[in-house]
Order: C-alpha cells, then sequence, then structure tokens
C-alpha cells in the first residue's frame, strides 16, 4: 500500500475509535451514588435519555450525520489525490471516477434519509 492509503486508512480508523468516544463522554453526568425516591430504594435509568421512538431516531440520525460528514469530506479528498495520482492514465481516472462516484452515492444516501426523516416527522407532527 502506498503512503498515501496508509495514511488515510489510519486517519479514518482513529477517527472512527475516537469520535464515539468523546460523544458518550459529553452527556455523561458522574455520580458516586445511585439515583434514589423518596423510600430509599435505588431505581431503574433509561441510559437512552428518550421517551419516544421520534426522538430516538432523531438522536440516531443525528449521530450518523456528524460521523458521516467528515468522512464523506475525507473520501472527496481521496477521490482528488487518485485523480491528481492517476496523471493521464485511462485506467487510473476510471478508478478515481468510480470513488467519486460511490462517495457522491452515499453522500446523497446520507443526507436523504435526514431530509426523509424530517420530512415524516412534520407530516407527523402537523397531524
Amino acid at each position: 500500500m502506498s503512503f498515501i492509503k496508509k495514511l488515510f486508512s489510519f486517519s479514518l480508523i482513529a477517527y472512527m475509535l475516537v469520535v464515539p468516544v468523546f460523544m458518550l463522554y459529553a452527556d455523561t453526568k458522574f455520580s458516586d451514588t445511585p439515583p434514589a425516591d423518596i423510600s430509599g430504594t435505588t431505581k431503574l435509568v433509561n441510559p437512552i435519555k428518550v421517551d419516544n421512538i421520534n426522538d430516538f431516531i432523531k438522536i440516531l440520525l443525528q449521530g450518523v450525520l456528524k460521523i458521516g460528514m467528515p468522512i464523506i469530506a475525507l473520501a472527496i479528498i481521496y477521490s482528488g489525490f487518485l485523480f491528481v495520482e492517476a496523471r493521464g492514465k485511462p485506467d487510473e481516472i476510471t478508478k478515481a471516477k468510480d470513488a467519486l462516484t460511490y462517495t457522491l452515492i452515499g453522500a446523497a444516501i446520507l443526507l436523504g434519509s435526514w431530509a426523509i426523516a424530517q420530512l415524516i416527522a412534520n407530516t407527523v407532527l402537523s397531524l
């Protein structure tokens, strides 16, 4: 593998491992004692912190978008490097075009899922 491919793979794996840790850490409140009600018994706390499926889907899509958009940006940059590296070779240019096409299709699917979810949510809320 070339140096650029190794660097891209390493940065992608590092990004995928580090970002979820920071996202989980940002909402965590540390406490030494479990929550208790008036009678002194401990109660079960919902770790998802949502009460209905609409909020859960909204939070899930926001997380996917936060992780997916930088990955799409990196993939577009990688496609640009493939075009530069091709130097006019037809086979390499085809490979770069395919990489850019698949990246743009993935971006369309990602943004389309968000748009469809917004459309459904607005329709349900207006009823």
